[in-house]
């Protein structure tokens, strides 16, 4: 299966700004409040700021989206992009490992993600 534009394009800025541990959840068998998740982790605090800076950016940039909602950027441990149709995670390392959203979410197809 191949990701929509927007969610590809949402990994690979996220990439481009080493963001690691890339992972997408398809809940829209699960889920009816969004399609897809994508789990990221970046190293520290200003690192997930820059991930979420560069998502926003080419998002906005290249396919006219803007998140209708977002969340933790004054705390940075987990900052959440809302795109309607897919919701970008961007945790620290231990953030993503407290709250174990694979775990939570592991009915939902893990989608691969081209590198």
């Amino acid at each position: 299966m191949s990701l929509p534009g927007a969610v590809e394009a949402a990994v690979q800025a996220a990439r481009a700004k080493k963001a690691e541990d890339a992972v997408v959840l398809d809940l829209r068998p699960t889920a009816d409040f969004t399609d897809f998740f994508v789990l990221l982790s970046g190293a520290n605090q200003r690192q997930l700021v820059a991930i979420a800076d560069a998502v926003r950016d080419v998002l906005r940039r290249e396919e006219g989206w803007r998140p209708t909602h977002v969340e933790g950027y004054p705390r940075q441990e987990w900052i959440l992009l809302d795109f309607d149709s897919f919701v970008v995670h961007i945790f620290t390392p231990a953030t993503r490992a407290f709250y174990d959203l694979e775990r939570l979410w592991d009915g939902a197809p893990r989608v691969e993600v081209q590198e």
